[in-house]
């Protein structure tokens, strides 16, 4: 991070666009959350690939409780019986790796889609940096234009003691200085508020109080077809890459609803001691599968697959049309910044010159100066809005790529 001076024995932390986004990326605490849930399906692959627990069985029979005198040596190796058995569940259809399989399908699926979610915070971070260029940029202006209108001021005042213009003009000047210091105040405020919107979406504990930000409204102009950045999205969006990973965990649904149809053998085998006599057993179980062979879930996952498929359908479609509507809202945006660019910036700065010129030299009047005023400062301002929904345009258009690298 960079250290720069913003006040007298006063430093601030300066953040780039690049900085604020690896900081969101870094601190953002919804996001942190969120990654929270690759690791709990991480969980959930130890889960699906743990062994059935064999069973312990044991048991003593024909306690002499009532008879106690009985309690003796040849009565327990003679009349007492006593079992313990080991049984262990044999799982048959590869239960075990299909629900692995599953289980890191869908991890992938999850891994996609906070992809996504960090795509989507760093639209959030750029566009709110740019609204804090925006506060800055119009600050600045308001200063600079209230500076330059109190020299305004200034010689109206030394007009009208000198007896060059009357005090009703010199009264409407003065007046129009409140709207100066007005929009500095507003201002001031607007850039607080966005410095304070751009940090939670940061996480408060990535940067000081005091930070700002580094970086001009500037025209950066796009190098690429719509049909190029259409098929670079299809290859880069991460909800479509969780939509298309979707449709194979799906699959691997089918095939673990395919192995649980399979029945499982429970094996058992017994140690037994009764009459003096010592006796081994084994026995197995296994249920007939007649009625219940897991046809249910079998066709519930192959409607979910279809359903996966229309899904990833869906999201091709949906990048698309994402690119296709920021490409066209760039164009437009683009558009207008060459109105100004190419003539109104200019034609508002003379048309004020020259009524300055004019009024200060009589040829004008105070309304017309004051109207050229108007116009000038409103010329300023919508440009500064165009230049800051052209770059927002841009962010936009980087989002629905899903690259922040444009050409």
């Amino acid at each position: 991070l960079l250290l720069g001076g913003v006040g007298a024995g006063q430093s601030a932390t300066l953040i780039t666009l690049d900085q604020a986004i690896d900081l969101g990326l870094a601190h953002n605490h919804t996001l942190r959350a969120q990654r929270t849930l690759i690791q709990q399906n991480q969980a959930e692959e130890i889960t699906a690939n743990l062994r059935p627990n064999p069973t312990l069985v044991g048991d003593a029979q024909f306690i002499p409780i009532f008879q106690p005198n009985n309690f003796s040596s040849d009565y327990l190796n003679e009349s007492q019986q006593f079992d313990l058995g080991l049984g262990y569940l044999f799982e048959r259809g590869g239960k075990r790796q299909r629900r692995l399989q599953a289980a890191k399908d869908q991890t992938a699926v999850t891994v996609s889609q906070v992809t996504d979610a960090e795509r989507t915070l760093a639209f959030n971070v750029g566009q709110q940096f740019v609204n804090v260029l925006l506060a800055e940029s119009t600050l600045q202006f308001a200063e600079q234009d209230l500076k330059g209108f109190q020299q305004t001021v200034d010689v109206g005042e030394a007009q009208y003691k000198a007896g060059a213009i009357s005090e009703g003009d010199y009264l409407k000047i003065k007046l129009q200085l409140l709207q100066f210091q007005t929009d500095v105040s507003s201002a001031r405020l607007a850039r607080v508020q966005a410095l304070v919107s751009l940090r939670e979406l940061l996480g408060y504990d990535a940067v000081p109080a005091n930070f700002d930000v580094i970086g001009d409204l500037a025209y950066q102009p796009l190098q690429a077809s719509v049909e190029d950045l259409q098929a670079k999205a299809l290859n880069l969006r991460p909800d479509l890459r969780a939509a298309r990973l979707g449709v194979t965990a799906a699959q691997s649904q089918i095939l673990l609803a395919q192995a649980n149809g399979k029945q499982d053998v429970t094996g058992t085998g017994d140690y037994t001691h009764v009459a003096g006599v010592s006796s081994a057993s084994l026995f197995f179980s296994m249920p007939l599968p007649i009625f219940n062979r897991n046809q249910g879930e079998i066709a519930r996952t192959r409607f979910a697959l279809t359903q996966a498929q229309e899904t990833q359908q869906l999201a091709s479609d949906t990048v698309l049309g994402d690119v296709s509507n920021a490409y066209e809202g760039l164009k437009s945006n683009d558009e207008v910044v060459q109105l100004y660019v190419t003539g109104y910036l200019k034609q508002a700065q003379d048309s004020r010159d020259i009524s300055e010129y004019a009024y200060h030299r009589g040829a004008a009047t105070l309304l017309d100066f004051l109207d050229a005023e108007r116009s000038y400062r409103a010329t300023q301002l919508a440009y500064r809005q165009a230049l800051a929904s052209y770059m927002t345009a841009f962010e936009q258009l980087k989002t629905a790529v899903g690259t922040r690298n444009l050409p």
